[in-house]
């Protein structure tokens, strides 16, 4: 892999551009984009969505702490100086690769429904879907989070630090307050219901409802307590006493949506170590997290079906190449909407999804010259008896990704998520929790149909979240990355990656390289970037397209000849810091 420096022309790094407003389809509030200029290391490397947060994962590096001590120290911090996308309220997949036993592990701690819940979750009484809106405020929307479960796993197996250490910096943003960053602000500014929720309007509005300033120095004492009794009693203080009879109540006893989660769901959950689920491509190995999230299958999916076209060879996202990745997401997409659910509900057929005759047979259906009429699920092997209707569940893109390579080799790719922008808008002990439970197929339920994704108790939803690790023929690690992003995700991390593996970008030249997505039958080509004069070609084909802007927030590390060289998103406000 031997990159080349490309100019992107169009993409306007070096000012800040206008916040886009809020957007039905595309939920979360764009920010704008900031100048970004990636680094390079000798030794480790951190990247993920807020400076703070990077500085805690790099200081545990240098305390002695490995690539996975790092990133769960960085997520406890972007708990607080990005509440809106992550934090212990939620849940994450993560893969840690432990460079001396030469093994790649995967965790899984997706959050779960609670045991009474049933497939009319989410239906109102004339059998009708709720609205979108209706449903993401409030208990229902609630699973058990899963974050605080998989990092006591993880890290019992793998971590270098007492587990007190993983919290040191947390605890100390907490009780000594950080600046309230400009897209902090922006996402609080563009809230409609958050406001009006007691806790957290006390915590991030004045009394005027309005949000607090940028530089405000926020503090949350109630986090640093919730913090300190998880550092001091492990694990088991979330699932169990007083913060779960917390969460438990707020629950109960939302204003609106009050749910069913019980004390006997929390301290039931566990988090679960799975395989991961890994595929060549070209000469490389792509590894992701496997179900019940539709990430590493969709990627491993996308690039399976692009292998079958000579993507070095064309310029990056020059028209043809961005209709043949349009055409491949829609493959993916059409068998995410069958197939992917909880392994534990449904037969998943993983491995006969990213098979690669299956993929060149996906790949087959695309015609260079025009748009597929239609998208539809293909019948992969071992497809067996897995016969659901589609259920799409279109999730929200606030979400985080954290990326780290330590001294000794071991990588960390950590996707980490409460949902929708501040999840369900309930605070407990300082922190939201999420509304991952509407991550369930639920309309195509009221339609009537059987989906594998539908709501059952003790389900985990299917997700999109995509940590990625990519090794060369000889197992060393090359690439680390991920994405927010909702069900863009899939088509988010896949860009990264077709840009550092094929045409040879450096991992913030693949960040800065402008998003192409697709939402249910349009395409959103990046506004204010040379992808615009595509529009008319595209349209040509087939597609229909709009021009706009999406906050992903990839954030990506590759190794090269004894460098690691890493890429924050300029659409959000990460760093990359190592040495």
């Amino acid at each position: 892999m031997l990159f080349r420096f490309l100019a992107l022309i169009g993409l306007a790094l070096c000012t800040v551009a206008p916040a886009a407003a809020q957007d039905e389809t595309f939920p979360e509030a764009a920010s704008g984009l900031a100048e970004q200029k990636g680094g390079t290391a000798t030794s480790f490397m951190v990247a993920a969505a807020n400076p703070i947060a990077v500085q805690a994962g790099y200081d545990v590096i240098k305390a002695g702490g490995n690539a996975l001590d790092a990133a769960f120290s960085t997520q406890l911090v972007l708990n607080l100086v990005e509440p809106q996308s992550s934090g212990i309220g939620g849940g994450a997949f993560v893969l840690y690769w432990d460079n001396t036993e030469k093994t790649l592990y995967a965790y899984d701690g997706r959050e779960t429904a609670p045991a009474t819940a049933t497939e009319d979750r989410f239906l109102k009484p004339d059998g009708k879907a709720m609205r979108r809106s209706e449903a993401t405020v409030g208990g229902k929307s609630v699973g058990v989070p899963g974050l605080v479960s998989m990092m006591a796993l993880a890290h019992g197996s793998h971590g270098t630090l007492k587990w007190r250490d993983l919290f040191d910096s947390a605890i100390n943003v907490a009780a000594n307050g950080f600046a309230v960053s400009p897209r902090l602000y922006r996402l609080l500014e563009v809230d409609k219901s958050l406001p009006t929720t007691p806790r957290p309007a006390a915590h991030y509005y004045d009394a005027n409802g309005a949000p607090k300033p940028v530089g405000t120095i926020l503090k949350n004492d109630a986090m640093a307590q919730t913090l300190s009794r998880l550092a001091d009693e492990g694990a088991d203080a979330f699932y169990t006493g007083v913060l779960a009879e917390a969460i438990v109540q707020e629950v109960q006893k939302a204003t609106q949506n009050p749910a069913d989660l019980t004390l006997e769901d929390m301290r039931n959950y566990h988090a679960l170590e799975r395989t991961p689920l890994c595929a060549p491509y070209r000469r490389f190995t792509v590894c992701g997290a496997p179900a019940p999230t539709s990430g590493g299958i969709g990627v491993i999916q996308t690039l399976g079906i692009l292998e079958k076209f000579d993507l070095p060879n064309m310029e990056p996202w020059s028209a043809e190449a961005v209709h043949l990745f349009v055409e491949a997401s829609r493959l993916v997409y059409a068998d995410r909407a069958v197939f992917i659910a909880d392994p534990a509900f449904a037969a998943v057929p993983e491995l006969g999804l990213t098979d690669p005759g299956y993929l060149g047979e996906r790949a087959s259906l695309i015609d260079p010259a025009n748009r597929m009429a239609k998208a539809d699920a293909g019948a992969p092997p071992q497809k067996g008896a897995f016969d659901y209707a589609p259920g799409q569940s279109p999730e929200r893109p606030s979400t985080t990704h954290i990326s780290v390579i330590d001294a000794q080799g071991n990588a960390a790719s950590m996707t980490s998520s409460i949902e929708g922008a501040f999840g369900s808008h309930l605070m407990v002990g300082g922190f939201l929790l999420n509304n991952q439970l509407t991550d369930f197929s639920y309309a195509a339920v009221a339609d009537g149909r059987t989906v594998a994704n539908r709501v059952e108790g003790g389900k985990r939803p299917r997700s999109s979240m995509a940590p990625i690790i990519v090794f060369d023929e000889n197992d060393n690690v090359i690439a680390v990355t991920g994405s927010p992003g909702g069900m863009a995700i899939v088509p988010l991390v896949s860009k990264t990656l077709v840009a550092m593996l094929d045409w040879n970008l450096t991992p913030q030249e693949a960040t800065n390289l402008p998003n192409v997505l697709i939402f249910g039958p349009t395409v959103l080509l990046e506004g204010e970037t040379f992808l615009a004069q595509h529009k008319e070609h595209l349209e040509a084909l087939g597609h229909r397209v709009r021009v706009g802007n999406f906050p992903s927030g990839t954030h990506a590390i590759a190794a090269l000849d004894g460098l690691l060289y890493g890429g924050a998103d300029p659409r959000r406000e990460g760093t990359v810091m190592g040495e």
